[in-house]
């Protein structure tokens, strides 16, 4: 006899748009529960549900529910949504996305991959890897992996390598088997209120790894390196250029096209082991210890050095990390997630090493009026590498709360203090005046931000 999992319930994703419901959403459905969601608006993420016959509702009203045992709601969600409204009339169970995640990682063995940035990219490297070694995990992705084209799969093995979500606190509630954090950032500032209370969070989600797993830990980031001082059990592996590093990075080449380096791994009681010639086509130092954090756990767990040399060498990315999108009048066009200073100054810096004769030009649009207020400072001096920024309105993601100071004031900063030339621009079609008079000549053009610069960078060609 066949017992089959919640054959009952029917599960309703409030705000399923969202890359990371979206993701979920596909997961549960593979494992049998019946599915549907409501958005305010079509995506491509919608596109890939429907294609999976998942029931798709236009619009938040009460009736969407009617048929609802459970209600899973993105953290975008307000509390004055009627659809959370009803649910709460009917006495339904209504769970955050991080909770629910919780709830199905708790049927799996996980690799739990946490930081402010490069959570993305070296979940999808780590995803590369298990899967070139057969062991065909189930994935739980921020963002769109080329090699699926979607943002999760549900696998056959016990495996489930998931990005976490930091957001909203709910990243503890994953428990994970092996977890890797990246680095720790200022972000998220209007849940956490303080650095302390997101530095507790990251402690306690170490602390989580049992006996039998272990933590990976970027030794390079200085949050990282108070969190290591705090961990009482020292069951945890440690990567990063500097020196100490059990899986320390070495010899670096960085080209246009890949990065080549290798990695000097020291652990414990063992002989020391260098992987050699490992190459990456990804750009930066950054890309460079996502990929030994991925490296790292795939040898931890017994993958052949072969099998890890070879996935790295064949990653076929991730959407919106540093795509080319087009090429106009000689200049390369890009598309990037980058949306916080850190990541910002990051790519930046990786690009500057590799289009060593090229001038950068930034197109950033702002993500979040809370996150702009809060990092204001930040996000001025970020640019002092580049040489110029076209500065866009600010995605305001639903927000509405004043930004509290003068929008133009904070393009002079920019300029001031990045020592860049800044240019404002109103919407996409000042942006592609903007291009057609000043974009000619050696130059690289990258689009920033968490919003809707994706789709202004990707129409730009039609108004060129």
């Amino acid at each position: 006899m066949k017992i089959e999992l919640a054959k009952n319930e029917n599960v309703h994703f409030v705000g399923i748009g969202g890359i990371g419901m979206s993701g979920l959403a596909l997961i549960m459905q593979g494992m049998g529960f019946k599915i549907q969601g409501s958005d305010i608006s079509n995506n491509k993420n919608i596109e890939r549900l429907k294609k999976n016959k998942i029931k798709i509702l236009i619009g938040h009203r009460k009736k969407n529910i009617t048929k609802a045992t459970i209600l899973v709601i993105s953290s975008a969600i307000k509390k004055n949504n009627p659809e959370v409204q009803q649910a709460k009339n009917n006495n339904l169970p209504i769970y955050k996305r991080g909770d629910m995640l919780a709830h199905i990682a708790s049927l799996t063995q996980n690799i739990v991959v946490a930081g402010s940035h490069g959570k993305t990219t070296t979940t999808s490297l780590i995803s590369g890897i298990f899967s070139k070694a057969k062991l065909d995990p189930t994935i739980i992705n921020g963002g769109v992996i080329n090699s699926l084209q979607g943002s999760a799969k549900l696998g056959k093995s016990k495996w489930c390598v998931l990005e976490s979500d930091e957001s909203d606190g709910s990243f503890i509630k994953v428990p994970p088997t092996y977890s890797i954090v990246t680095n720790v950032d200022r972000e998220h500032m209007d849940y956490y209120k303080s650095m302390d209370k997101l530095k507790n969070h990251f402690l306690e989600f170490i602390n989580k790894v049992p006996s039998f797993g272990k933590s990976f830990i970027c030794i390079d980031d200085k949050v990282n390196n108070e969190l290591i001082r705090k961990i009482k059990s020292k069951n945890f592996y440690t990567y990063g250029i500097n020196k100490n590093s059990n899986f320390r990075i070495k010899n670096i080449q960085l080209h246009k096209e890949f990065s080549k380096f290798d990695i000097e791994i020291s652990l414990p009681a063992k002989q020391k082991i260098i992987l050699k010639n490992l190459n990456i086509p990804l750009l930066g130092l950054h890309n460079i210890r996502n990929a030994t954090a991925a490296a790292a756990v795939g040898f931890t767990i017994g993958i052949s050095k072969k099998i890890i040399k070879h996935s790295l060498s064949q990653f076929e990315g991730v959407q919106r990390r540093f795509n080319k999108i087009f090429s106009y009048r000689g200049v390369n066009f890009f598309d990037d997630y980058a949306h916080h200073p850190t990541e910002i100054k990051e790519l930046i810096r990786g690009v500057k090493k590799v289009y060593k004769d090229e001038e950068i030009y930034c197109v950033f649009q702002p993500h979040r009026i809370s996150r702009l207020k809060d990092l204001r400072n930040e996000f001025s001096l970020c640019f002092n590498t580049a040489e110029g920024v076209i500065l866009c309105p600010i995605y305001k993601a639903g927000e509405k709360i004043k930004l509290g100071f003068n929008y133009l004031n904070f393009a002079k900063e920019i300029a001031k203090k990045s020592r860049v030339k800044v240019y404002l621009v109103k919407d996409q079609y000042q942006l592609s005046k903007f291009v057609k008079q000043y974009i000619y000549g050696n130059k690289v053009v990258i689009g920033m931000g968490a919003g809707s610069i994706s789709n202004w960078m990707k129409e730009l060609p039609k108004l060129l």
